[in-house]
Order: structure tokens, then C-alpha cells, then sequence
């Protein structure tokens, strides 16, 4: 048996890690949607029986923003709950040594202490706009506890904050605030738009994280932790969605004006990790956001160009 297996490669975050595994010269074991359905519980089991593998990044995941969480629970509920379910079970059945699975911030409540410590999942009630992935996403940590509990499976489950960076979403149906508004702006800038309106108030604060620091921690979980207790990953300090539009504005160059829809909905008032258990392991990220945010957009100028 050999080899590591991210499921969801093309995605986000699957394919940070692929490039952080490519540094220590490990080259991933892959299966595109061409090759394998993750929502195919027979043929996800058939892949396992036939790829022997010693490691999963359970990356794969339906996700999106307010929007698109808010326009179709359904599929994000179904979808998600489907592959998760899918791979861990096959996972396990196979003979997998170890599995990271990663959740969500979303998976706290909504007025969760701040910064959000592991321990209050379950506490109170979530973040309606999202809870339909929050609920996924809580019933793969509880899958992956009960899995270590009844057999052993060395399954660990990390939550990242949210996140950014090369490989992004852009869509602005279905994409996040980070991503939607470097779009905003860049499309903005190009057509000469005298002002770039953003969802909400603006008061909410969130945390970001660069992608390739959350690859890095995963990396550094699947090598240095095994508990059943959940791991926040994230950079340990918010900003407003109105000094995260100010900063995006002032990387892309946009001179217009901003304008914010407070009849859109916020979501979360606030969305901090407490990451001190992570960090008490020994690890800490390494990409700025004004840093993240400038190679991020370069990188898409690039995609929009290729």
C-alpha cells in the first residue's frame, strides 16, 4: 500500500495541497470527475479496493457564499453529506492508516464566544444562510468520531476559516466575499464604473487565510496530530467587510466609490478561530493578507488572460 489521495484536487483547497505535497516531492494520487463520482457510493468503494492508498485529504465539498448557500439547500445539504459520507466509509473499509477531513467555520454558531473556541460546536443555533453546509459538514466530524470510536480509524478533522488564494471561485452567484469582490473591483476599474456596490452593512468582521497556509497545515496535522478532538486552522486576527472592500479597492487600483446594500443580508456578526490548540501544536501561517490578496489577484489577471 502507498500513495495519498486528495479528493477534490481541482478544487481550492485540493489543489493547494497537491502543490504542498509537490514540495516535499510527494506527487498525489488524483481521480477526476471523469474518473470517479464521489457521490457513486459503489463506485467510490471499487476506486479504494482498486487504488490502494496509505493517506486521504477529504477535500472535496460542494461550497459557495451567502447566496448560493441560501438559493439551494438542498444540494448543498444532499451533495456534501453523499461524497463525505462516501469516502470515509470506503476509506476506513479499505484500510486507509489515516484521513483528514476538512469542515468549516460555519460549523459554529452564530453568536459563538469570540474568537470561536473548538469546543463550542453545538452550543447554540446556527447561522440560518448557511446552515444547510454547516449541518453537512458537523455530520462528517461526527462520522469521522465515531469511526475512530467504534474502529479505530485514525480519521482527524480540521476547521479552516475562510479562505483564499490561487484557484479560487469567482463566479459571483455562487463565490465568496474575498474572491466576488476582487472581481467587483477588477471589472469596475475595467469599465470605468463610478462606484462597486457591496453586499451588507459592511460591519462584519471576518478572518482569512491564504490557501497554501492552510495546505501547510493539513500537511502538518496529517504528520503530528491523531485525536478525535476537532483543529481550528486560521490566521488569528479579523477585518471588517468594509476595510477587506477598502484594502481590495487599493490593490486593484479602483478610484471609485463604494457602496454598501444594507438590504442585503450579513450573515455571521462575526467570524474569529480561536486557533491556540493548532498553534500549541507548533505551527503558524506564514501569508499576509494584503501580501495574499495582491498574488491572488495577479493570478487571476492571469487566468483572464490565458
Amino acid at each position: 500500500m502507498s500513495g495519498i489521495f486528495v479528493a477534490g484536487h481541482k478544487g481550492l483547497v485540493g489543489s493547494a495541497i497537491v502543490r504542498r505535497l509537490a514540495r516535499d516531492g510527494i506527487e498525489a494520487v488524483t481521480a477526476g470527475r471523469e474518473e470517479l463520482d464521489l457521490a457513486n457510493q459503489q463506485a467510490v468503494d471499487a476506486w479504494f479496493a482498486a487504488n490502494p492508498v496509505e493517506q486521504v485529504y477529504l477535500a472535496a465539498a460542494r461550497v459557495g457564499g451567502i447566496h448560493a448557500n441560501d438559493t439551494y439547500p438542498a444540494d448543498f445539504l444532499y451533495e456534501n453529506l453523499v461524497l463525505q459520507t462516501n469516502v470515509i466509509h470506503a476509506a476506513w473499509r479499505h484500510g486507509v492508516q489515516k484521513l483528514l477531513f476538512l469542515g468549516s467555520s460555519c460549523i459554529y454558531p452564530r453568536l459563538a464566544p469570540q474568537p470561536m473556541p473548538e469546543d463550542s460546536l453545538l452550543t447554540g443555533p446556527l447561522e440560518q444562510t448557511n446552515e444547510w453546509y454547516a449541518i453537512a459538514k458537523i455530520a462528517g466530524i461526527k462520522m469521522c468520531q465515531a469511526y475512530r470510536r467504534q474502529h479505530g480509524f485514525d480519521a482527524i478533522a480540521a476547521m479552516p476559516t475562510n479562505l483564499y488564494g490561487p484557484g479560487d471561485n469567482f463566479d459571483l452567484e455562487n463565490s465568496h466575499v474575498l474572491p466576488a469582490l476582487l472581481r467587483k473591483f477588477h471589472e469596475a476599474r475595467l469599465s470605468g464604473a463610478s462606484a462597486v456596490p457591496v453586499w451588507g452593512s459592511g460591519n462584519p468582521r471576518r478572518e482569512f487565510l491564504h490557501v497554501d497556509d492552510l495546505a501547510d497545515a493539513c500537511v502538518f496535522l496529517m504528520e503530528n496530530y491523531s485525536s478525535a478532538d476537532i483543529v481550528n486552522i486560521g490566521w488569528g486576527m479579523d477585518i471588517s467587510v468594509g476595510e477587506l472592500a477598502e484594502l481590495i479597492r487599493e490593490t486593484v487600483g479602483y478610484k471609485g466609490a463604494i457602496e454598501f446594500d444594507a438590504s442585503k443580508p450579513d450573515g455571521t456578526p462575526r467570524k474569529l478561530l480561536d486557533t491556540s490548540r493548532l498553534t500549541a501544536l507548533g505551527w503558524q501561517p506564514s501569508i499576509g493578507l494584503a501580501d495574499g490578496i495582491r498574488s491572488t489577484y495577479t493570478w487571476y489577471q492571469q487566468e483572464m488572460t490565458a
